[in-house]
């Protein structure tokens, strides 16, 4: 039974005023004057409303006790986190030289601060994407013309017929992903140019690589992902290095400059050396590429007009302009096969995390007392970012840090250890393990020691406070929203190319003491298939829509839900939207790793847990119903359309709750009572279809159902593992219900090229 906070007294102003005049007549049968110009009802009044103010005072005392008792159970609040991102920082107008700046320059999306988390070499030049995007079904009169056109560069007769391409640059304008194994060399080309303002750009270009020789070039990365999985193996954390790693090369000229005739023209590269921050394969990142010396930032100089773009060389440019102003090229490539796509690449980039500084606070005075606490200025706080610095009244100035539990701390004076025997060594003290603190990163509350554990500020002791705080989901700006940063160079212009994630608002003291009962089930570790599920409700900066907890299942192992894999535990996870497809919601690369990340520290070292989205199994649906006479069919349609898809929907509602009831949290080792979408591994039953419609509002009865997969109808579909329906299409008629064939349609195939790479010239007409 859980327990309810009782209420000492609930009467109003005008009860208790009511039940004094009542008692009048009692105690002094002589008061006859009850009217409200009487003293006496007067003084009655005052002391009713005394009252009333009274008994609401006494009414909160069971409300502060709980919250008093709260407290000191130590349940901390989830703090906020800082929104990441990246962020391009280009010299568009300033000197022509590199300038190298540090990390923690701050950028400005509007009043929101961000600050670079890494150093950065900002070259004065420009950099474009490009990839060699093939020709779609080319006329066999196009074909014919660029066989004749290129006849000189094409090997024997035999050899199989050229592909056409066109140069495209990247990123597309409708911001679509550009996947490797989709270009026709399978390679993205980095042009490095001079910028546009540098006139005459001839003259400048040996300017601009004496300016980047020997320089750090710095892409930012953005991959696409559509494989939305993630795994944190056992005994391993979860940032494990990638197989496959990005390459970049440069032209390697011989000392003539120019392709080799004894070589058949064909171009050499070689490799430049580069570190990348992250896995750019599967998340934001950067990759510093260091650049050759000022002779190896050239190109071939004896390459023929309708030679270029041919075979290995870069692709062809058909602005002059552009070629005018090209300093050289480089080819960006996978180390191994890889089916990773990419959404936006360019240079001059750096990550950034959405935070503000607080220089030298000035806090409170010390006291000297035990447990001595104080509150900084700005919250939520970032943690491991506070310093404390004290200075005594003798003007000596000590540096204290930050820990994580007090009783860790060692004492402010030498104490001996009275467990050892008399004669033992002494260890040495040291001063600086009491000089510490406790931070609560939710209210920005900082806590000293009692003397015995951790040490007191002294007496009259001056302190400062150096910290960093977050403003949360206000981080989450939208792209290109990053426009000024007020300590750069004149002619810098700063921008955000991709939006920010990961910002998420401190827990609030109402949302956390909902989670007290779980937290002292758990103690924040993922030990019981419970924890998996409360603790990953909680993660902060996502929305999750369902959480599906499947011990002992091996997705990669086995198709059948609840397997025999010990030690593996697979989440499914469904996001409360989806932008993309909102029928169909799957989690996001970015999603799963913030998720990923929560759960690493939580979870036991030799538990391997999986992170899936789901596997969507699509299916048709044809539904023929009769209407009761007299009511109008088109919204009978539409509901019984509308109950059918919210019966097979994968989340139910906004984002999962778990119930209140401490009783229900304690009882239940799961919360399998909540509907929250249609259940793993039940089939999808057209008699239950027809269940779902015949019990919609204005239908008399239902004639049939049709459900199928592909091909003919069939009375269900088996789903396991993972898998949840997706209705790809849907139809209800008042009468016979429409053939699967209809309401399926017709559909297409796209058919492959060629092999050989020749460039199409754009404008031209065949």
């Amino acid at each position: 039974m859980p327990l309810t906070i009782p209420n000492l007294d609930d009467r109003r102003y005008q009860e208790l005023l009511d039940e004094a005049l009542a008692r009048v007549p009692v105690y002094t049968p002589e008061w006859t004057n009850f009217n409200k110009s009487d003293p006496g009802v007067t003084l009655i009044e005052v002391f009713a409303f005394m009252t009333e103010s009274l008994l609401y005072r006494a009414n909160q005392i069971p409300e502060r006790n709980r919250k008093k008792f709260l407290k000191l159970l130590n349940v901390p609040l989830q703090p906020a986190t800082s929104a990441q991102g990246l962020a391009t920082i280009t010299n568009d107008k300033g000197l022509l030289q590199t300038v190298t700046l540090n990390d923690g320059v701050e950028l400005r999306a509007g009043k929101i601060s961000f600050r670079t988390t890494r150093a950065l070499d900002v070259l004065p030049i420009e950099g474009r994407i490009y990839f060699k995007r093939t020709i779609d079904s080319p006329s066999q009169q196009m074909k014919d013309y660029y066989q004749q056109l290129y006849a000189s560069f094409r090997g024997t007769p035999q050899d199989p017929p050229p592909t056409l391409y066109e140069a495209a640059s990247f990123p597309l304008p409708g911001g679509d992903p550009v996947q490797l194994s989709q270009t026709v060399d399978g390679y993205l080309w980095l042009a490095l140019f001079v910028r546009e303002g540098d006139k005459p750009p001839a003259l400048l270009a040996d300017a601009a690589r004496e300016a980047i020789a020997g320089k750090t070039l710095t892409v930012g990365v953005v991959p696409f992902l559509e494989d939305n999985t993630a795994i944190l193996p056992s005994g391993r954390a979860v940032s494990a290095p990638s197989p496959v790693t990005l390459e970049f090369d440069i032209p390697n000229l011989p000392a003539s400059g120019g392709l080799l005739d004894s070589q058949n023209r064909v171009p050499q590269y070689r490799p430049l050396p580069s570190s990348p921050s992250t896995d750019v394969f599967t998340q934001p990142g950067v990759v510093d590429v260091t650049l050759p010396d000022k002779n190896s930032l050239n190109l071939w100089n004896n390459i023929d007009p309708l030679e270029s773009g041919v075979g290995g060389l870069p692709p062809s440019l058909e602005d002059t302009s552009l070629n005018d102003r090209l300093i050289t090229w480089l080819r960006i490539r996978p180390s191994a096969t890889t089916p990773a796509q990419f959404k936006w690449i360019g240079i001059n980039c750096s990550p950034v995390s959405q935070r503000e500084r607080i220089a030298v606070e000035l806090l409170p005075v010390g006291t000297g007392e035990p447990d001595q606490a104080m509150k900084l200025s700005h919250a939520p706080v970032l943690a491991k970012t506070v310093t404390i610095s004290l200075t005594t009244k003798q003007g000596v100035t000590q540096t204290w840090t930050e820990i994580d539990d007090m009783f860790l701390a060692g004492p402010e004076v030498p104490v001996p250890d009275l467990r050892l025997p008399p004669g033992s060594p002494v260890p040495p003290f040291d001063e600086t393990k009491a000089r510490v603190f406790v931070l609560d990163p939710e209210a920005g509350q900082i806590t000293f020691g009692d003397g015995a554990h951790g040490a007191r500020p002294p007496e009259g002791a001056i302190l400062r406070a150096s910290y960093d705080f977050s403003q949360g989901s206000a981080g989450n700006v939208g792209q290109d929203s990053m426009n000024t940063a007020p300590a750069l160079p004149q002619g810098f212009k700063v921008t955000n190319p991709v939006r920010t994630w990961g910002g998420a608002d401190a827990e609030t003291a109402a949302a956390g003491e909902k989670q007290i009962s779980r937290y002292l089930q758990h103690r924040d570790r993922l030990v019981t298939a419970y924890d998996f599920e409360t603790v990953t409700l909680r993660t902060p900066g996502v929305e999750i829509g369902r959480v599906e907890v499947l011990p002992n299942f091996h997705p990669e192992l086995s198709s059948r839900r609840g397997g025999d894999a010990a030690g593996a535990v697979t989440l499914m996870l469904i996001p409360t939207f989806d932008p993309v497809t909102p029928d169909a919601p799957s989690p996001s690369n970015d999603f799963l790793d913030t998720v990923c990340s929560y759960l690493d520290t939580r979870r036991l070292v030799t538990t391997e847990v999986f992170l899936r989205g789901p596997e969507y199994v699509g299916i048709w649906i044809s539904i023929g119903i009769q209407v009761l006479p007299g009511i109008n069919p088109a919204p009978v349609r539409e509901a019984v359309k509308s109950a059918v898809l919210q019966f097979l929907a994968p989340i139910v509602g906004g984002p999962q709750q778990l119930p209140d009831d401490p009783a229900v949290l304690l009882n239940a080792p799961l919360s399998a009572s909540v509907y929250k979408g249609w259940p793993l591994g039940k089939p999808v039953i057209s008699l239950e279809v027809m269940t779902v419609a015949g019990r919609t509002s204005g239908v008399e009865f239902v004639q049939e159902v049709l459900l199928t997969q592909t091909g003919a109808a069939i009375p269900q579909v088996d789903l396991t593992g993972l898998q949840l329906p997706r209705v790809l299409g849907i139809s209800v008629t008042n009468g016979p219900a429409l053939s699967l064939d209809e309401l399926r349609g017709g559909t297409t195939q796209a058919t492959a090229t060629g092999s050989a790479q020749l460039p199409v010239i754009p404008g031209e007409c065949h």
